[in-house]
């Protein structure tokens, strides 16, 4: 695949937005939305319960290893949630779109 989005998520609002800015700054993605969310997980023998703020960026699968590099870089999390999905289809303008406002991406991959 082409395209695809990458999920993480941050503890704190701030902290999702100035991921977000350093990921577009770098042009590792074409645009990142930010949600509240609840996550229920075990970590280290215990169930958490915690408020947290999801981002979903959407870029270009050959992106994807220095996006996950940048959020690791920058992220507070021992071992971060990043995850990434397949964009099998979507709408040629929106594509094209992600295409050109991302790192390389007039060139030929």
């Amino acid at each position: 695949m082409r395209y695809c989005v990458v999920i993480t998520t941050c503890a704190k609002k701030e902290e999702a937005e100035a991921l977000a800015a350093k990921i577009l700054e770098k042009k590792l993605a074409a645009c990142v939305q930010l949600s509240e969310i609840q996550s229920f997980y075990e970590w280290d023998g215990k169930i958490c319960n915690v408020s947290e703020i999801k981002l979903m960026l959407k870029t270009r699968t050959v992106l994807y290893p220095q996006l996950e590099a940048c959020i690791v870089e920058n992220h507070r999390y021992d071992v971060p949630e990043i995850i990434q999905l397949p964009i099998h289809a979507g709408l040629n303008a929106y594509l094209n779109w992600l295409n050109d406002v991302t790192q390389g991406g007039d060139a030929e991959e």
